[in-house]
């Protein structure tokens, strides 16, 4: 009990102040005096400073870690829909690129004034191994008819085969049951073109030995009354065989607006022209 009460006394406090302010004099008149005891104090209680800090370091990466992940996560969650939106903006200005070549296309395919015509969409894409159509937007409250010439922006496709009020079929020109009268422009030699259901229809009943040039356009003739005369049709082409056929104008894969010939009557039928 006796140290306590030393240390509790006045004199104790006076013996600390000296103390205190005689290592206070040696540091100011000696600053290096104290750096070996500070320096080996700094080793020894490093470890257990390390120790003791290293929960807290823990806990302040984690907090770290944890913020910059919710603003990672934030960042890529606006990121992502901004893409999203430019993905949709991307594909509505593929689609109107795509429309917009299509309708130019068809512009520059002419059609004699007497052919009225509809400008009609394709929805949809029926053919198959066996059956090559296509499904378009207008019907019969459009004014279109069984039997109506099809063409697009570079020539030909088909003909309307069946039509519902609101939308039709159209029998494309590569159908095995499609036959249009054909006329090779350079040399007005007639045929009919024959579909096989392959991308080249053939040119069947040509004049025995008619020599065709590869190239050579091929239009409708306008026999028979369902084609209009004069409408783009292809090119001549000649397999391995020698047979002849025709390499078709019409892209039946990437047509999106096509024209409905609503008038398919030929003047020469007509029973005034026969009498």
């Amino acid at each position: 009990m006796a140290p306590m009460g030393f240390w509790e006394s006045p004199m104790a406090s006076a013996l600390l102040i000296l103390m205190a302010s005689g290592l206070l004099l040696m540091s100011m008149f000696n600053p290096s005096i104290f750096n070996t005891a500070r320096t080996n104090a700094i080793n020894t209680f490093s470890p257990a400073l390390t120790a003791l800090s290293y929960p807290f370091q823990e806990a302040s990466s984690f907090v770290r870690n944890v913020s910059g992940l919710t603003h990672l996560q934030t960042r890529n969650a606006l990121l992502e829909k901004e893409n999203a939106r430019l993905r949709d903006w991307y594909q509505t200005a593929l689609t109107l690129q795509q429309q917009n070549q299509s309708l130019k296309e068809l512009l520059n395919v002419k059609t004699e004034e007497k052919y009225p015509f509809i400008t009609a969409r394709v929805i949809g894409d029926a053919g198959n191994s066996f059956v090559k159509s296509m499904i378009v937007k207008a019907g019969s409250l459009d004014g279109v008819q069984e039997g109506n010439a099809v063409i697009s922006g570079k020539g030909v496709l088909g003909r309307i085969i069946q039509s519902g009020g609101n939308a039709s079929r159209i029998l494309l020109l590569s159908d095995m049951n499609s036959r249009v009268p054909v006329m090779i422009s350079e040399t007005g030699d007639h045929a009919i073109l024959a579909g096989k259901n392959s991308e080249s229809p053939t040119l069947e009943h040509l004049v025995k030995d008619t020599k065709l040039e590869v190239g050579a356009r091929v239009t409708t003739s306008g026999h028979g009354g369902m084609f209009p005369a004069g409408l783009p049709v292809g090119h001549v082409i000649q397999d391995e065989r020698g047979v002849y056929r025709v390499e078709l104008m019409a892209d039946t894969h990437n047509t999106q607006y096509v024209r409905i010939i609503q008038s398919h009557e030929d003047p020469n039928l007509k029973k005034g022209n026969l009498e």
